[in-house]
């Protein structure tokens, strides 16, 4: 079959034809017409709608009727924003979801999302969803970039443009802080109760960072409304986890012929799913034990697992497999050499980590190794490279300052950031160009080039590395790692390593 014919045979997603779907494709059994928005969104990108969409949808399976209702929202003026927006709007906001597993692949539609608004379409729609009384919780994934906090020192990035921006026009934001703020704002005046905010991201103690970053800005706005703030929200710390890897026009393509689903932003993703959130919420909550979410007093154990495990493993993945020419993660895994030095990063990591309640770290890490493995999860090893700078300080960075101070060997996390140095550079091992996809991009290629094979330019940026760039242990052995690099490639390095 062509794609063309099998795009055209595909039926429309939209309401009216969930009847006329395929058998195959669980579809929604619930009225979605009879649910409210309880919960906004901020951030709906392929990782909300395989995560916090899907145990939503899971939930009015269960919960029918439900206020628990998700409004999403798309702050950014991006073309993927843009996209995002049109595919929901077109689609009366269903989309499917295909789990990929190497056995089979299974579809449904997710029917949670029942509203969507675009902010620069319509700032003050996105404050007036934010300030309605059925608003209780906001959930984020705005990425690690999006909480603007300075690495280095902990502190709030008050002079970035946009938080800038958001303190001089507060009736016309375009960050994250500027939205919430005006609708707290809006709130407190009607005498309002707040909204919980639940940040989604990988970042470790994401709702203490989100916390501080909103207080702040409050603050330097009001005063009285930071301190309404800090007295009356909740910001409960969750972990989540799920490989989401970026929609392609593949997966499109795959949905119109397996499912028969003509979907313009369909979402693929692995079996494997985890939420685990800290029961703090000042609004009320759905009832999500029901849907397996796991509710604790600390969530810090798991985060710790999952961001030190996996988030720093998928560093190493990413940057050193870019260097060896690999475009997937499966294909890197599939190299014994990659699949060692995996294992051994992970290894080397354990020694920090807390007793984690009901997990066995071991099959912990074995799993991870077979997610990673799953060749239908075509996840890209760019996606696993964008923002560096956001990244390596929260996945790799806290790791390294703890081996440091308990003795033990640093070597294959030394060797993910001697990759993401090399890398920096802007070329593989066969001398074919990488994009640098990174806010602080000019800076950080213009110190890894001057350095070559010496590190220290680049881990002199206090932004990232804070005092890390102090330590001569940390530096030697990033050093050492480089200079293999540049003699012998990712594949040498490994196979000198092993």
């Amino acid at each position: 079959m062509n794609s063309n014919t099998s795009t055209n045979s595909a039926i429309k997603l939209n309401e009216a034809s969930l009847s006329r779907l395929p058998g195959n494709v669980r579809v929604p059994k619930y009225d979605r017409h009879q649910i409210t928005n309880g919960i906004v969104h901020i951030g709906v990108g392929g990782f909300h709608k395989s995560h916090q969409a899907l145990y939503l949808d899971n939930y009015f399976h269960q919960h029918p009727g439900s206020d628990w209702g998700i409004c999403g929202v798309g702050l950014l003026d991006y073309d993927y924003d843009r996209r995002m927006r049109n595919a929901l709007l077109s689609q009366d906001c269903l989309y499917t979801l295909v789990e990929r597993s190497p056995e089979c692949d299974r579809a449904r539609i997710i029917g949670s999302i029942a509203r969507y608004l675009f902010a620069p379409d319509n700032r003050q729609a996105v404050i007036e969803a934010l300030a309605d009384p059925k608003c209780r919780i906001v959930t984020l994934t705005i990425t690690e970039s999006g909480y603007y906090y300075i690495e280095g020192s902990g502190e709030f990035n008050v002079n970035h443009p946009t938080i800038q921006h958001d303190l001089q026009h507060p009736d016309q934001p375009i960050g994250t802080y500027g939205f919430l703020s005006a609708a707290l704002e809006k709130r407190r005046q009607q005498g309002l109760a707040p909204f919980t905010v639940l940040s989604c991201d990988n970042i470790q103690g994401n709702g203490n960072m989100v916390r501080k970053m909103l207080t702040t800005f409050a603050q330097m706005r009001d005063p009285e409304l930071g301190s309404w703030i800090a007295e009356q929200v909740a910001f409960p710390n969750c972990m989540v986890d799920r490989i989401t890897p970026l929609t392609t026009p593949a997966d499109i393509e795959m949905v119109a012929q397996q499912f028969g689903i003509d979907d313009a932003f369909p979402g693929v993703t692995e079996p494997f799913i985890q939420w685990v959130i800290e029961d703090t919420f000042c609004a009320g909550r759905p009832d999500w034990e029901s849907v397996g979410v796991q509710m604790t007093k600390d969530v810090h154990p798991y985060e710790m697992m999952k961001i030190r495990l996996l988030n720093a493993s998928h560093m190493l993945i990413g940057y050193l497999g870019s260097l060896a020419g690999y475009t997937y993660v499966y294909e890197v895994m599939a190299d014994p050499l990659f699949e060692q030095a995996v294992a051994k990063l992970m290894d080397e990591v354990t020694p920090t980590l807390q007793p984690v309640p009901g997990i066995d770290l071991d099959d912990y890490k074995k799993t991870l190794i077979e997610r990673f493995s799953n060749p239908k999860i075509r996840d890209q090893l760019p996606r696993l490279c964008l923002s560096g700078s956001a990244k390596i300080p929260k996945f790799v960075l806290g790791s390294l300052r703890d081996k440091l101070q308990l003795g033990g060997a640093i070597d294959y996390l030394s060797l993910t950031i001697a990759a993401w140095c090399h890398y920096l550079n802007g070329y593989d091992d066969q001398n074919r160009p990488i994009p640098i996809d990174d806010p602080l991009a000019d800076i950080l290629t213009e110190q890894a080039r001057s350095g070559k094979t010496d590190p220290r330019p680049l881990l002199g940026i206090f932004e990232i590395f804070g005092d890390l760039g102090q330590s001569p242990r940390f530096v030697e052995t990033v050093a050492d790692k480089l200079r293999s690099l540049h003699e012998f490639g990712a594949k040498g390095t490994l196979a000198r390593l092993s």
